[in-house]
């Protein structure tokens, strides 16, 4: 159990002595360490003379060096969570220097999606910053032979006013490093009125590298005597080289020799998909000499697989009983009573991330262990699965995290880091892989086809006496279990089973549907498509109903409660219900906030305009958005403005923040207008920016306000839950300017663009 998660929310913020174990988050605080305890991989941190923490390390010279376990693809995550150590620690920002972490387990779960950087790891960085400045204040009182309770410190000193007595943490760091880490116990955080950093904002501490070109990406990593690589994989999943003919790609000047990759057993995972590589001295030989290669391809069972076909089918599914999950009431009873009934089914595409960093990794076998250097969210992962492939130890696996050109979560499943690990050690010699922009449309974990169906019944005040809904999907489960058709709790919950309505008939439900491609999380995954079906639905009920689609959404919600998950597998995000339970009332408040904010009711829409309006928590934060849009006579569609209202608990950096709902109201332009990923005969048949475009900054909305709650609950995502109310709103707007409902994303099935 997490710090968090033993203190009242009022508690962890204002301060005081948090009485928990030794034991943070799963990572364990590490005593200095001498020259001969050192770990493996020593980061800088490690090596300087105060070491209270893994996170954390203090030079003589008052360098302040902080490790980011956290992988960094435009979150700021490696410049928010140093913050909070600088804070606590009373450290000048000046003097911090951050460090980027290998894939380690002592700094615990170093996955980087599911927006939970900052929940997870805030109180494992206050606790690092707070020890070493127990340790400091100590060190200062035993120098000066005061009451360690009569000093305290100020920006990167220790002071005793009472003397005048001064010193810097340099200057402290070797008496501080003879003394032994606090306990958690003794800890006291500052208050929140003392905050230096955290709640004020900064710009991400990459910011100048980023600017200058000399930030490094996957790309940029290089050894002597590598080579490059690039992959013909099957077009189908599951499908295997039959036969194949180097002999032209041979002649490519450049290009040294074709090495196969055998392909993945039973279920995909994280394995390589296999097929031929071709291995040259440069990217371009690598390319040119791949289009030459003559491949027989035996596609396997998946070869069946179109678009057209399986949305049929998942529609087809979604009309008939399937899975209860979760039940409030008696539905069936209540709709044979024949008050009014709607029905509507809602349909979203496979999605691809499409990062603007294709994927790219480079590995060195030698002496029978593994150095990588990828742009991967989840280093660890590349630990195991290379360890896997190769018939290695995890532990003989270095993978070095560079910064990500966008990750979106595809980066957090890292076959293609594997790739480059087995080519290296067929070859001998470091080998670079590299996808190319086709490779990652046509070879993606992609984000769940789905089909939704809902149906409601109307009572005399336009109000639900009964709701049903059904979602189907091919189950991310499925790249680990071939068997898996249903959805797992943990991809249930996400707007599904947690429908926040106050109704007395509900019946939730999940039906079966089998992959056929490799299905995997997308920036708010399931969120995407089960908030734009119940969103919309209930823009949907307030038409019918003659009601304004805010006040009918407040209705709906109804007065302040804690949803009651009793007889519901609800994983609550990994998050305990006690610390972060699902309050109507924040949902009910961002809604108002919202409405007010965006002049909801005030301003006039002539034809060819108008606002839609969304409300959803995903993430343990609570968003609401309006969306107004701009139709003209030939279907194009202009957003002039987004309104966004969050309660995401304590927020540490304000400004990156921001900037994820502003990125989150462009990512989701993209998802609604052209984002779809279809298939013919198991072949995917998108393969660049052409054909899966992404918005443009004249489709983008053209000025997002965000409007941020001052909130006393921990801290909560806020990497992805902007997305899902956006899409939904978007398309409510889209109704409400021309008349037409969007049942079926992108909206150019409509004949809008």
């Amino acid at each position: 159990m997490s710090t968090i998660e033993n203190v009242s929310r009022r508690r962890f913020l204002t301060g005081g002595v948090i009485a928990t174990g030794a034991l943070v988050l799963g990572v364990r605080f590490y005593s200095k360490l001498s020259s001969g305890d050192r770990l493996p991989h020593d980061t800088n941190a490690d090596r300087a003379k105060l070491h209270p923490s893994v996170y954390l390390g203090i030079d003589p010279d008052g360098t302040v060096w902080i490790v980011a376990s956290r992988s960094e693809m435009g979150t700021t995550s490696r410049t928010t969570l140093p913050l909070v150590v600088a804070d606590e620690l009373d450290a000048d920002w000046k003097r911090v220097k951050i460090e980027q972490a290998i894939g380690d387990k002592r700094y615990g779960d170093q996955n980087t999606d599911g927006s939970h950087s900052i929940r997870s790891y805030y109180d494992a960085m206050r606790i690092a910053g707070a020890s070493a400045r127990f340790m400091l204040i100590q060190a200062a009182a035993k120098q000066w032979g005061v009451p360690a309770t009569e000093c305290e410190t100020d920006l990167h000193v220790v002071i005793h006013r009472s003397t005048g007595h001064k010193a810097t943490y340099g200057e402290l760091a070797n008496a501080a490093a003879k003394l032994p880490v606090p306990r958690t116990e003794q800890l006291k955080f500052k208050p929140k009125t003392a905050w230096r950093y955290v709640g004020k904002g900064e710009v991400s501490y990459d910011l100048e590298a980023l600017v200058t070109g000399k930030a490094i990406y996957g790309m940029d990593a290089r050894l002597d005597g590598m080579l490059y690589a690039s992959v013909e994989r099957p077009p189908v999943l599951g499908g295997q080289v039959k036969s194949y003919d180097d002999k032209e790609a041979l002649k490519v000047a450049g290009v040294h020799q074709t090495v196969p990759i055998d392909p993945f057993k039973q279920a995909p995972g994280f394995q390589p998909l296999g097929g031929i590589a071709v291995i040259a001295e440069n990217t371009w030989a690598a390319f040119q000499g791949r289009k030459k290669l003559n491949i027989s391809w035996e596609n396997g069972a998946n070869e069946s697989y179109n678009s057209a076909d399986y949305k049929n089918e998942l529609r087809e599914t979604s009309h008939k009983p399937c899975k209860v999950v979760r039940s409030v009431g008696d539905v069936e009873a209540a709709f044979a009573k024949g008050e009014r009934t709607l029905e509507a089914d809602y349909y979203v595409p496979l999605l691809a991330h499409a990062a603007m960093e294709p994927l790219v990794a480079l590995a060195e076998f030698k002496d029978g262990k593994v150095t990588a250097w990828a742009p991967t969210q989840n280093p660890q992962a590349a630990q195991e699965i290379i360890g896997k492939e190769l018939g290695i130890s995890p532990n003989d696996v270095i993978c070095h995290v560079t910064l990500l050109g966008g990750g979106f979560g595809r980066k957090s499943k890292p076959d293609y880091v594997a790739e480059a690990a087995v080519l290296s050690k067929k070859m001998g010699r470091p080998v670079k892989v590299v996808w190319t922009r086709e490779d990652d449309i046509k070879f993606d974990y992609y984000n769940a086809v789905a089909s939704m169906y809902m149906k409601a019944a109307l009572g005399g005040d336009g109000k639900p006496t009964a709701w049903l809904q059904r979602s189907v999907f091919p189950p991310i489960p499925s790249i680990f279990d071939v068997n898996a058709v249903y959805g797992d709790p943990g991809h249930l919950q996400q707007g599904w089973t947690d429908i926040p309505y106050n109704l007395p008939n509900l019946r939730v439900e999940n039906g079966p549907a089998k992959a056929h491609v490799r299905i995997g999380w997308l920036r708010s995954v399931a969120n995407i498509y089960h908030a734009f079906a119940v969103q919309c639905f209930t823009d949907e009920l307030a038409h019918a109903a003659g009601r304004d689609p805010v006040d009918y959404l407040l209705d709906l919600i109804g007065s302040p409660r804690t949803i009651d998950f009793d007889g519901v597998q609800y994983p609550n995000y990994g998050a305990s219900l006690e610390t972060y339970p699902w309050e109507t009332g924040r949902l009910r408040h961002v809604t108002e906030m919202v409405a007010e904010k965006s002049g909801w009711g005030k301003r006039k829409h002539g034809r060819g305009t108008g606002i839609g309006i969304a409300a959803h928590r995903s993430f343990l934060t609570y968003v609401a958005t309006v969306v107004e849009v701009e139709v003209n006579d030939q279907g194009e569609v202009r957003i002039p403005r987004v309104d966004m209202a969050l309660d995401a608990g304590l927020v540490v950096n304000p400004e990156a923040t921001r900037a994820q709902f502003e990125g989150a109201a462009v990512f989701g332009t993209s998802v609604a207008r052209s984002g779809e990923i279809t298939a013919t005969k198991g072949v995917i048949d998108q393969s660049n920016f052409q054909d899966y475009p992404v918005a443009r900054i004249n489709e983008v909305p053209a000025q997002t306000n965000v409007y941020m709650v001052d909130s006393d609950a921990p801290p909560a995502g806020v990497g992805e839950p902007g997305v899902p109310p956006f899409i939904a709103a978007f398309c409510n707007a889209i109704f409400a300017a021309t008349g037409k409902r969007v049942r079926d994303l992108p909206i150019t099935k409509l004949g809008l663009s």
